[in-house]
Formats: C-alpha cells, structure tokens, sequence
C-alpha cells in the first residue's frame, strides 16, 4: 500500500508541476484565458495538448516560417541580422550574420566576421573554422583552408563531413599530396559519401592507380542498383559520372 502511495503521490505532484508550468507558460503569452479552464479542469491531457499546441508545434511553424521568409526574401534576413549585430555586437549575433553571408554567397564579407571571432575561449570554434574553410574554398584561397583544416582535422565527425572533402581537395591543389588519401580513406564508406567517394577515384586515376580508382566507382554503382530512387536523392549525379569513368576504363 504504502508503495502504491508513494507512487501515486509521486504522480499527482508532477501533474501539478505540468500544470504550474503551463499556467506560467499561458500567462506570459498572454493566452490565459483561451486556456485555463483546459488545464485546469483536464489536468493532464490539457497540459499536454496545450504544450503541444502552444509550444512544439508553434516553434515547429514558426521556424518553418523563418525559413520561407529567408527563401523569398533573403536580402531582408540579412538587413534584419545587420541590424541585430550592429546594436549587439555579440559572438551569437556576429556567427548568425556571417553564417548568412555565407548562404547567400558573399564569401569575403563571411570571412571578414568570421576571422576576429575566433579569440578568447572561441579560437578554436569547430563551426566557424569549417564555415571558414567553405569561404576559403569558393573565393579559391586553397593555402588557408588547409591551414584552417589542420586544426580541425580531429575533430569529432570533420573526418566523414563535406568540409573534409574541400580540405582534401585543397590538400591536392597545393600540392600535399601525401595527406590526401588519409582524408579520403576516412570517407570511404559503403552507401554514404558518394561525392567523396567519386573524387577519390579521381584522385587515384591522377595517380594513375587505374584499378584502384575502378574499384572505388564500381563499388558505387553497385551500391546504387541497391537503393530506391527516394535513397538516391541527390547523390544521383555521382552514380552517373562514376558510371561514364567506368565506361571509360573499359575501353
């Protein structure tokens, strides 16, 4: 009995804390009076529909509406994110500014927020040094992405991520030639990384490692036979081009 209590006690004061919170939630939004009596009167099921309606699902639509309104009209988003940083120039301010330059291809103004950011307890911040790389890669300054990319090169998933397969890239171009399979190697793994995984047959091909390259895109197309076309979404056209190297090697 006295267990029995004990967890009906136990269940009765987390439904009055659901309430409290709910009713505290309401005030503040000023929907009180919509929803009191809900709560109230249905103290767990009220609780419950109101914290879905009124906080997971109104953040869910309002993130998809941020998202539309960035889409439409990505100028506004960044007059509004310039606006925000030029009256707090706070580190969360200046990476949301420079992370929209970025989206919208305005590479050098990225760079330019991006750089004095990393000092004090963020100079070694994991998104700002690949965001940097991004910039890097696309205005063609391949020396500073690999020397931006060394520091972040054990970090925990830079290994399987898109901006390892630019600081490879940029490993080639500036002749390192040595340390680009390591990067490559490290994405090289079935049904994943079919960019990745392409370049580095190309890699090897320039390498004129033939077999070695043939292997890598025959492993790819066998892979695609595999998946449904939902499954091979965007990775399409890494399919097709390791199919026209295949039909070129068996000339």
């Amino acid at each position: 009995m006295y267990d029995l209590f004990g967890s009906f006690s136990e269940y009765y004061y987390f439904i009055l804390a659901l309430q409290a919170l709910c009713v505290f939630h309401s005030y503040r939004k000023g929907n009180q009076q919509k929803w009191i009596w809900i709560i109230v009167f249905l103290p767990l099921v009220g609780s419950l529909v109101y914290i879905f309606t009124e906080i997971v699902k109104r953040n869910h639509v309002s993130d998809i509406q941020e998202k539309a309104v960035a889409f439409v009209n990505p100028g506004g988003r960044i007059k509004n994110l310039e606006k925000n940083f030029k009256f707090t120039s706070t580190f969360t301010n200046r990476v949301a500014l420079a992370d929209a330059y970025l989206e919208s291809g305005m590479f050098e103004k990225a760079i330019e927020l991006y750089e004095p950011a990393l000092t004090g307890i963020f100079h070694d911040n994991e998104h700002i040094l690949k965001q940097l790389i991004h910039a890097y890669y696309q205005l063609d300054r391949m020396d500073e992405v690999v020397r931006t990319g060394l520091k972040i090169t054990n970090a925990m998933n830079f290994s399987k991520s898109h901006t390892n397969l630019l600081y490879a890239l940029a490993l080639e171009k500036t002749g390192n030639t040595s340390l680009v399979e390591k990067q490559y190697q490290a994405m090289n793994h079935r049904f994943s990384n079919y960019e990745a995984r392409y370049n580095y047959g190309c890699f090897l091909l320039r390498q004129s490692r033939i077999e070695e390259a043939g292997l890598i895109f025959f492993d790819i197309v066998e892979e695609s036979e595999r998946m449904s076309r939902r499954e091979k979404g965007g990775v399409t056209l890494w399919i097709d081009k390791s199919k026209e190297e295949i039909s070129k090697l068996v000339k």
